[in-house]
């Protein structure tokens, strides 16, 4: 039992305890984070990280008035610990139990759900509008960045608003230079500038030993010195890039130093105007092995210590993932091919990308968390004949949804998706489930939609689509990848695969689903039925003579797909047969209804959802009840 974690049903009495407490409790907090790590793979560095800047938040603000953001939201966990949630935690990222992110259904403490970067600076400013707008001006706005989704579009689109409303908010950039991995690009270089300058580093030393002395928070001569601090900095440079845009600029601190950071959040509580907080912390701090590896302990899988210490994953998968196989025909691609090259949005390694980065570092191009720039970058490499691949997780491509259709599909340009995580993503939960990106890249001309039906299609398609002379995507689920073995059959364009024969009725499955779907026909040849399992393979085009002979000779039909219905795989399908006047009452339609889906394990997901092999065969099994006759008498 964690003594002061345990008695916590609020951060309220934060606000009256010693550095001493705060930094014991720190102590608590990393504790719990290490021994949940023993039951299950979860976020890890990145809430190790930021400990101490928790403590000092919400020991100076009231979060049950005052408003807090914290950006992609994966480093909630202390947040959530210190405010009333410690007895649950244990549950955390389980069915029914606490999400990996904030979640509002959770404690007033959560505002949004977060799960995507960049937003928090958006978000905040509007709060404090709205606010303002509502007679509540003494609210105050505070959104914690880090350096990895600071240079998102939105950030800079945001402080330009922030600084013309000319709002009092206080941005907090949590600086550890690292994202999931390394950080990149301009804004890094000068962060780095700001955190190692030695004129800046004597002058912040200096100030610190002054106002080490100040004995009360918020004392104007304070306020005065770091006045004075800011104005000699601004001047030096001809003017601090935030300060540009309207932000007083101060930092960079020890994020890590609760009294330091009490002092300088104290300070700027009450400042009038939009205030950024330079923020210095360390991912991974207080757990060894993390900080010196915080990409692999970014969400590391679970594991126990040896007997020397070290971690030590508890299991394994035996067979590689979709995500392997996809990273392993990138690389054959690109070294057969010097015109491939690949775009991802800080995602090499949740792409496991370090490969293809590293044997091809001329031809790889990591823009960060910038998924919109990612998408009109490859159509540029497009337009001059390169074949690019933009490798983005299904759920964050939608942050491109105007450059997919304006800068690559509206241009007939030959850019390949791979949509790593489409489908169920288990734990991760509703801000990470990839479940539309067939509905929102569908309903675009031009494009060719895949999805590989097992490891042995991934390369073929991957060839395919860097052969075809228009846009096209491939989407591949978050789990093993198994493989089927049969004749092997190249992949054409719009033509699906016909695993078995069946005229009692017919599966169709899209991507991943066919094991599912396999697996239902087994059970349902068990009980007498004889069922026809295809691979559709295309999304878009759909295979329409495969169709024909479905609708034609089978007694019912069903299509299975791991993504929303609406809009869907099935829906594409039903459009094609009321084209072709076939009759839909035969059909079923089974994937995602139109609701978001909870965090939890995959399959148990899938089972919910009747998604699984005993889900499928139970729809199976009832239409054939009701289509009993073979030219749907009574229908």
């Amino acid at each position: 039992m964690h003594e002061m974690l345990s008695k916590l049903e609020s951060s309220e009495p934060l606000k009256g305890m010693s550095v001493s407490q705060l930094e014991t409790l720190a102590v608590e907090i990393r504790d719990v984070l290490c021994n949940l790590l023993a039951t299950r793979t979860a976020h890890f560095a990145s809430n190790l990280g930021v400990v101490e800047l928790c403590l000092a938040l919400h020991s100076v603000f009231d979060f049950k008035k005052d408003r807090l953001i914290w950006d992609t939201g994966h480093q909630i966990y202390p947040h959530k610990l210190i405010t009333g949630r410690y007895h649950e935690f244990k549950t955390i990222r389980e069915r029914g139990g606490l999400m990996g992110y904030p979640n509002p259904a959770e404690s007033e403490y959560d505002l949004f759900m977060t799960g995507h970067a960049g937003c928090s600076v958006s978000t905040a400013v509007g709060l404090k509008s709205g606010d303002d707008l509502m007679g509540q001006p003494s609210r105050r706005s505070v959104a914690v960045i880090g350096d990895g989704a600071f240079p998102s579009g939105i950030v800079f689109e945001a402080m330009n608003n922030a600084g013309e409303l000319n709002s009092d908010m206080i941005v907090v950039l949590n600086d550890n230079k690292m994202s999931i991995c390394p950080r990149v690009g301009a804004v890094a270089n000068y962060l780095d500038r700001l955190r190692t300058n030695p004129f800046y580093t004597g002058l912040k030393s200096e100030v610190q030993k002054v106002l080490g002395k100040l004995p009360v928070f918020g004392d104007p001569t304070e306020r005065m010195l770091a006045q004075i601090k800011e104005a000699v900095k601004a001047g030096m440079v001809g003017g601090m890039m935030f300060e540009e845009f309207g932000f007083r600029y101060i930092g960079p601190i020890d994020g890590h130093d609760i009294q330091l950071v009490r002092k300088y959040l104290e300070m700027v509580k009450n400042q009038k105007g939009p205030t950024l907080l330079h923020v210095v912390t360390e991912k991974g701090r207080g757990y060894k092995p993390a900080e010196k590896d915080p990409v692999y302990f970014h969400t590391p899988p679970a594991f126990e210590e040896d007997e020397e210490g070290c971690p030590r994953p508890l299991g394994t998968s035996e067979k590689p993932a979709f995500t392997n196989y996809a990273r392993d025909a990138i690389l054959s691609q690109m070294n057969r091919n010097d015109k491939v090259t690949v775009m991802t949005a800080a995602m090499c390694q949740g792409n496991k990308l370090e490969p293809v980065r590293d044997a091809h570092s001329q031809r790889f191009f990591d823009v960060g968390i910038c998924e919109s720039h990612a998408v009109a970058f490859a159509a540029g490499h497009a337009k001059v004949g390169l074949r690019p691949i933009v490798a983005i997780y299904s759920t964050f491509l939608q942050r491109s949804y105007d450059q997919i259709f304006q800068e690559v599909a509206l241009q007939n340009l030959p850019v390949t998706f791979m949509l790593d995580r489409a489908g169920l993503t288990g734990p991760d939960g509703p801000t990470h489930h990839g479940l539309f990106d067939i509905g929102y890249m569908r309903v675009f001309p031009n494009i060719v939609m895949m999805a590989p039906g097992d490891a042995t299609e991934v390369e073929p398609m991957l060839e395919f689509a860097l052969s075809h002379p228009g846009p096209t995507s491939i989407r591949y689920p978050k789990t093993t990848a198994q493989t089927f073995p049969r004749p092997a059959q190249p992949i054409a364009l719009g033509k699906s695969e016909t695993l078995r024969w069946g005229n009692d009725g017919a599966i169709i499955a899209i991507g991943a689903m066919l094991q599912q779907a396999l697996a239902a026909a087994d059970l349902l040849k068990q009980e007498g039925l004889d069922v026809a399992v295809i691979n559709a393979r295309f999304i878009k085009p759909l295979d329409i003579e495969m169709l024909s002979r479905v609708f034609e000779e089978c007694r019912f039909v069903v299509t299975v797909e791991e993504g929303a219905l609406m809009g869907g795989f099935g829906s594409a399908v039903l459009e094609a047969a009321c084209q072709h006047g076939w009759d839909t009452r035969i059909m079923r339609t089974l994937g995602i209804p139109d609701q978001f889906i909870e965090h939890g394990d995959r399959n148990e997901l899938m089972a919910e959802m009747g998604l699984d092999p005993t889900g499928i065969a139970k729809t199976c099994r009832s239409l054939s009840e009701r289509f009993s006759d073979a030219n749907h008498a009574g229908v």
